[in-house]
């Protein structure tokens, strides 16, 4: 297009852009735009979707802009104008159009809120639009965290040509994340729905009501009723929860909401994922790596993490853990460093030596490796022998000559108690453990300094008196001084541990195998004299749907259904593999 060639001539022909909708031609009522010193700002921008909705848009333009430029694009459903505003004029500083678009149903959009179900679409026409303006120079690149992570995912599953780059941070995956993980429906951020539903912009009064959501879902704990009722019992119908309860396998309805299968063949631009190991959705940021490693060889997919939580906090502690010095990171700059890479020829960030960059934690240092798999295939094999080595029992390399187990039974309908309540990281380190429920296991001292990183696998060897139950397992650094440095949690259930589409219901009294693969990753370096811990556990907990056993719906199932105490054996021959090397100190 010739005009895109052009110096502009004014800035009205900015504002005239604006008032056109995805067509071009038609104005839009109220649609107006204001001018700062710097940048011209319009908060009203409507756009039409193919399919009929319409979005609402912020776009920022810098009055130093002298030809088209590319787009820094964010897809948002936590609808805040004025955060909208400081983003979009921070792009702009950046030398990007900034805009950030609402998803259907927020602020001025008057269609209905439906979280992920469009997204793909709707980001897929945004693009589209975007391309078409006479502001652009026909590049968009995407960037943001959790949800807006979600979404830039949500738009490489069509894939359209002006999509140059996307830079997802703790990108959350409704269905490997929250409100599910591993096929178990989770009850933290249960208020969320309300929170981004109840009008056109945030509910944050019932949002930050942090205590009377604790106890709402303290109270569904010690009534017995099924999870399915939680809303019943809290007095505020949740549908949206309702809906997500009806597919407790990765089924169309989640499969759909972004890439899948063959789709990620497809997502040939740069990707660079920034993920936290305290961040509680980055199972699902790992999720989309290997998913799209899996189906496209050669991405382009760089992975950065470190010892950050899901805000990516900027205090030099989290969880009471002291970070590193070299840990400090601004995803939000990262992110245009990466973007000036991409789409202007500068050089790559200083930071991103190799296809996957972690903070070894305790070693004040950046690790870099080729590719995630290649990290985790140089690891150690240890079993969960029944030998008692000082108060634990011992992580073997070897396996037993003898079929041994131990003995857990564990009453699902008593409310009163609880198993595996130890697993989340906070604080990260412990002066001990607490949770007399489910067995630990310990290694050997380490003999030589160690680093201890990637995503551990391994397979769990049981037999059940019924034919499901929910494993939990947490991992430990125990260190020289007697602290429990917490690595991560895995938890996961038992019947779709094989194929998470497809559940597989255990047989009762028989021995069985659960594996286990793509947990959350770890970088820590253990000190000689460390000793590397596991908690395995039974996860009965308010921190999730309790699973019965009966081989219904979990979501059905009630204290009706646990007359029968759960009772398991863990045999000596499961075992867990754990990525490691030991350090080479020598210089050169």
């Amino acid at each position: 297009m010739i005009l895109k060639k052009l110096i502009y001539l004014s800035l009205y022909c900015f504002i005239a852009i604006f008032t056109q909708t995805i067509h071009g031609t038609e104005s839009l009522q109220g649609n107006k735009a204001t001018h700062s010193k710097d940048f011209v700002i319009n908060t009203d921008v409507l756009i039409k979707t193919s399919s009929g909705a319409t979005l609402s848009a912020v776009i920022v333009l810098p009055k130093t802009m002298k030809k088209p430029q590319p787009t820094a694009l964010q897809f948002h459903i936590y609808t805040d104008v004025k955060e909208h505003v400081k983003t979009a004029i921070n792009a702009a500083k950046h030398g990007y159009i900034g805009i950030v678009v609402d998803t259907r149903g927020k602020r001025l959009s008057p269609d209905q809120i439906i979280p992920y179900e469009h997204d793909a679409k709707d980001i897929n026409d945004v693009i589209d639009w975007i391309s078409k303006q006479d502001f652009s120079d026909g590049r968009v690149a995407m960037y943001g965290g959790s949800y807006l992570g979600f979404t830039q995912w949500a738009a490489t599953k069509y894939m359209h040509p002006a999509l140059k780059t996307i830079v997802p941070s703790v990108a959350n995956n409704p269905m490997q994340g929250l409100p599910m993980e591993n096929n178990i429906f989770i009850t933290p951020n249960y208020q969320w729905p309300f929170y981004v539903m109840n009008n056109k912009t945030l509910d944050k009064k019932v949002n930050n009501n942090r205590d009377y959501w604790h106890k709402a879902i303290n109270d569904w704990y010690l009534s017995g009723r099924s999870y399915r009722d939680i809303d019943k019992i809290e007095g505020t119908p949740n549908p949206l929860l309702q809906k997500f309860l009806n597919h407790p396998s990765h089924d169309d309805f989640w499969l759909n909401m972004g890439p899948r299968g063959n789709e990620y063949s497809k997502i040939n631009i740069p990707v660079l994922s920034i993920n936290g190991y305290y961040d509680d959705g980055h199972i699902s940021a790992l999720y989309y790596l290997n998913q799209h490693l899996k189906h496209n060889k050669n991405a382009e997919h760089y992975w950065i993490i470190g010892p950050y939580n899901h805000f990516f906090s900027k205090s030099k502690k989290i969880n009471g853990y002291l970070k590193d010095s070299v840990a400090e990171l601004d995803r939000t700059e990262l992110a245009f460093q990466w973007f000036d890479y991409v789409l202007k020829g500068k050089k790559k960030p200083d930071l991103i030596k190799s296809k996957v960059n972690y903070q070894l934690m305790g070693d004040n240092s950046w690790q870099h490796a080729n590719s995630l798999p290649e990290l985790n295939s140089d690891y150690q094999r240890f079993y969960l022998s029944t030998e008692k080595y000082k108060s634990t029992y011992l992580l073997t390399k070897k396996i037993s000559s003898k079929v041994d187990s131990l003995k857990q039974v564990v009453d699902l309908a008593d409310r009163t108690t609880s198993t595996n309540t130890e697993s989340y990281y906070w604080p990260i380190i412990k002066d001990r453990l607490t949770d007399p429920t489910g067995f630990t296991f310990a290694s050997l001292p380490f003999a030589q300094d160690t680093s201890v990183h990637g995503s551990f696998s391994g397979e769990i060897k049981v037999k059940i008196n019924k034919k499901d139950f929910d494993l939990g397992m947490t991992f430990y650094e125990l260190t020289p001084d007697g602290k429990y440095f917490e690595l991560f949690y895995y938890i996961g259930r038992a019947s779709y541990a094989k194929d998470p589409s497809n559940r597989q219901l255990l047989t009762p009294h028989k021995v069985e195998t659960i594996p286990f693969k793509d947990t959350r990753m770890t970088g820590k370096l253990f000190k000689k004299g460390s000793r590397l811990v596991v908690v395995l556990n039974v996860n009965k907990n308010e921190m999730a749907q309790i699973n019965f056993g009966t081989g219904k719906d979990v979501s059905d199932e009630s204290n009706a259904d646990g007359a029968i105490p759960l009772k398991i054996e863990w045999l000596n021959s499961g075992f867990i593999n754990i990525p490691m090397k030991v350090m080479d100190r020598k210089k050169n």
